[in-house]
């Protein structure tokens, strides 16, 4: 059973997945502070909150999250007022109208501010050859 702080934190986590997978791009804004970073495949970017809101508008044409499960959930505390999870995913979604499954790591750092908790760095590494030899054609 996980301690209470860290409770929290996961029941954070999952919230900000619920905002995704419900398209309630407000409630994701309302937990990042004005700027936070997001670390992925397709690079890394520093983020303001409307630069959040026209990246999850620019997605729902591409993608759509159906479901998502979090395992193997790791939390620390380098700082009573910093916490960092970590975890592996499953995504299910469709992407470009096909369904896609999608097995990642995730961490995610909260810090809090005013006594609430905000996302401030994001990161996602799909799973896989960390050479990306799975990925190359033969």
């Amino acid at each position: 059973m996980a301690h209470a702080d860290e409770q929290e934190i996961i029941d954070l986590e999952q919230e900000f997945w619920r905002t995704i997978l419900e398209k309630d791009t407000e409630a994701s804004v309302a937990m990042l502070p004005n700027r936070s970073i997001v670390v992925g495949a397709q690079g890394a970017a520093v983020l303001t909150r409307d630069d959040y809101r026209r990246m999850a508008e620019q997605a729902e044409s591409a993608w759509r999250l159906k479901s998502f499960r979090l395992d193997d959930v790791s939390v620390i505390f380098p700082h009573e007022d910093v916490a960092v999870i970590a975890y592996t995913v499953t995504e299910e979604m469709d992407v470009d109208g096909k369904p896609l499954t999608l097995k990642a790591a995730d961490a995610t750092t909260w810090v809090r501010k005013d006594g609430g908790w905000l996302a401030s760095l994001h990161t996602e590494s799909v799973l896989g050859d960390p050479f990306g030899r799975d990925r190359n054609a033969a």
